[in-house]
Order: C-alpha cells, then sequence, then structure tokens
C-alpha cells in the first residue's frame, strides 16, 4: 500500500518493490537512484551528507529535526555533499545558529543534492529494517508531475554497491598535507605546528575530522590516493599508516588495495583503520566481508571493547562487515556490536596493527573512542 500524496506532492521516492512515498521537494530538482539506508542520529545531517562514506545512497533520517542549524564551511567533511539525497519527515525551518551561512534547502540546491520532505520516516524505517536496503529513485519537480512508471523502472535498474568501487570516485586525485586539529573554542581548528610523528593516510573517502584527530594526535598527515602503491606510501618514510574510511563494497576496492596493505603488512610498521579501512586490512590479513541487512547508521551504536569489557558508544555508517568468522588464526576480534554482534574491531597479536569498524572520530556523534587516535600514536613512539 502506498502512501497518500499531499494536496500538491513536488517530490516521489519510489522503491523498486513498488512501493511509493510523495513529499516536498526540496534542494536540487531532478532525479538520482542509489541504495535507500536510514541514519538515526539527532545531530550533525550536514556531516553526514558531506560523509564520502554515503556515496551512493539517499539517507532517510529519523529525527525530525533537519536544517534547523544550517549549514557552515567549518562542518564539511568533504568538499561536496556526496550522499546521492536526503529524506525527512518536516520540511527544514529556517536556520537558527550562530554558525549558519546558508539554509539546507540552498546549500542542497547548490551541490546538486535531491530531498523530500513530509515523508512518514518511521513506516520507511520499518521498511528498510524488514526488507533490507532498497534500491530507490527520487525525484523533484516543483510542477508535481512524475512518470512513476519510468521512476520504478529506474529504482530497478540501479545496479546496487555490491561489487561496486566507489573509492575511486571519491578519493583525492593527488597527494596533499594535512595540519587542521580538532575544532575548539573560541579559536577553531588551530594547526598542528609541533608533529611528532609522520603518517601517511590512504584516502578511500577520507573524512576531514579523521584528519584533525591524527593531527591532534601529534601527527604530521601525508595524504595518498586510493590506487597508491607500497611504494609511493613508503618513499614518505611513515612511521605509520593509516586507512581511511570510504564507500562502496570493499572486495571491490580490495582488487588494489589489499596487495598494497599486504606489502606495508610485511614492513613490520604501525598500522590504524577506520570503517572501509577496517574492512580493507580485514581483506588483507585473510578474513572476508559480507553485504548487511540494512547497514549501521547512526551516532547512539553500542560497541564492547573486549580488551576492557568497556561498552563505548559510537558513531557508525557501513553496509558491509568484517565476517568473524573467517578471521585467521593470530588476528583477534576486539571489538562487537551490541545491536547485532557483528565485527566493529581486529588487532594482529604481538604487533601494532589494529582497525575499528565504527568512526571514533565522531563528526558527528560521541567521542568515547578517541582513545584509538592516542594508542596509535603510543605504537609509533614503540
Amino acid at each position: 500500500m502506498n502512501a497518500q500524496p499531499p494536496v500538491h506532492p513536488t517530490a516521489c521516492l519510489a522503491l523498486a518493490d513498488g512501493t511509493l512515498f510523495y513529499g516536498i521537494g526540496f534542494g536540487a530538482t531532478g532525479q538520482t537512484e542509489a541504495e535507500l539506508c536510514f541514519n538515526t542520529a539527532m545531530t550533525g545531517y550536514q556531516e553526514i551528507m558531506t560523509d564520502p562514506s554515503y556515496a551512493g545512497q539517499v539517507v532517510t533520517f529519523t529525527f525530525p529535526h533537519i536544517g534547523n542549524v544550517g549549514v557552515n564551511p567549518e562542518d564539511d567533511e568533504t568538499a561536496d555533499p556526496l550522499a546521492s539525497g536526503m529524506v525527512v519527515k518536516w520540511m527544514p525551518t529556517d536556520p537558527s545558529n550562530w554558525r549558519s551561512v546558508q539554509g539546507l534547502s540552498e546549500w542542497l540546491a547548490a551541490h546538486g543534492r535531491i530531498a523530500i520532505g513530509g515523508v512518514d520516516t518511521r513506516r520507511l524505517t520499518r521498511a528498510i529494517r524488514h526488507a533490507g536496503a532498497p534500491h530507490v529513485a527520487l525525484a523533484h519537480n516543483p510542477d508535481g508531475k512524475f512518470d512513476i512508471e519510468a521512476l520504478l523502472a529506474a529504482a530497478r535498474g540501479f545496479a546496487g554497491l555490491e561489487g561496486m568501487d566507489l573509492a575511486k570516485e571519491v578519493t583525492c586525485t593527488q597527494s596533499y598535507r594535512w595540519n587542521e586539529m580538532r575544532w575548539a573554542w573560541p579559536e577553531g581548528h588551530a594547526p598542528q605546528t609541533d608533529p611528532k610523528y609522520k603518517v601517511v593516510a590512504i584516502d578511500y573517502g577520507a573524512k576531514r575530522n579523521i584528519l584533525r584527530c591524527l593531527a591532534s594526535a601529534g601527527c604530521d598527515v601525508t595524504v595518498l590516493p586510493a590506487t597508491a602503491t607500497a611504494d609511493e606510501v613508503m618513499a614518505h618514510s611513515p612511521d605509520g599508516v593509516f586507512l581511511s574510511n570510504g564507500p562502496g563494497d570493499p572486495a571491490a576496492t580490495g582488487a588494489y588495495a589489499v596487495p598494497m596493505i599486504q606489502d606495508i603488512l610485511a614492513r613490520d610498521i604501525p598500522v590504524f583503520g577506520i570503517c572501509l579501512g577496517h574492512q580493507m586490512l580485514a581483506l588483507a590479513l585473510g578474513a572476508k566481508t559480507i553485504k548487511m541487512n540494512h547497514g549501521h547508521h547512526g551516532a547512539n551504536h553500542p560497541v564492547k571493547d573486549h580488551d576492557t569489557g568497556k561498552v563505548e558508544i559510537t558513531s557508525m555508517n557501513h553496509g558491509f562487515a568484517v565476517d568473524a568468522q573467517t578471521l585467521p588464526s593470530g588476528v583477534v576480534e576486539t571489538h562487537t556490536s551490541l545491536f547485532d554482534g557483528s565485527n566493529c574491531g581486529i588487532r594482529v597479536e604481538g604487533r601494532p596493527v589494529f582497525s575499528v569498524q565504527y568512526h571514533p572520530e565522531a563528526s558527528p556523534g560521541p567521542q568515547d573512542s578517541y582513545y584509538l587516535f592516542e594508542r596509535f600514536v603510543e605504537a609509533m613512539h614503540g
């Protein structure tokens, strides 16, 4: 059964199973096809939309107050929003925040991103949880005219994220240095002027706040593209190598990333991975990854640290996971999700090589897990 359209709908979300959701469009006009996910975070819609890990996905926000603080350049996780679109319950109100420089709708329109408001996001979220992340087509037409059959055909024609290497599409095109640290009042993002360790970060779709956390922990960061070779990495004589977050199917990206990581692992240098970087490290060590039903997307996910017994509240964004059953001997599962028991962290016994599935840099979300950046620095200290 399809949702009843508002009196004058200007946007339509078509699911591949034939379900239709009507609403009011904002942001850019046009049409896009993607995988649909939901995010339960109560803050950070701008950081979520600019997180490269959301490439190829339309994000349903379960929290209704989206757009109320506007947008500002300091909160961008990359230069442009990379999520394909946005679904919200309430239309964005005029922004009310001293840091706001632009309204959400205007910002989305300027970057060619489509959004739909007035949707029953609770019903939509239930559908995603029960049936898995669907393929969708999202259209915004101010005239309110939609070719439903064409929309459904577009949704059904979307290839999906499995087998898709999106890291190549969102990575940097050339290397660059990073010294900006985490935001703090009143100076904002101050530069790191006295770094202690040289880190090469592989950019599979890196969030800026990860790089800021590395800088804040005392690192001189050089960022290299996803396709960098081990020789290109080692040419910088790093004290440690960081593997970033990113979008798409880890197995597809692993076709070129895994051999490089295996070469780095053979050189006995500290390695730290987050999100896709965690999956890349696991693949390089001999494990496998699997597609999840609806993934984990939110800023309130409990994760248990098996080494300490502590529970961390974490920020998550992933649709694939490491299959813990395939971890080889000598690789220890360090963290698991308390929602579904899925793998959230690994380390190599006796070596400074570790990774986590969740986002210790937050942005948005809690900062329970910043200690992981400090652990990486301690490993480089030796």
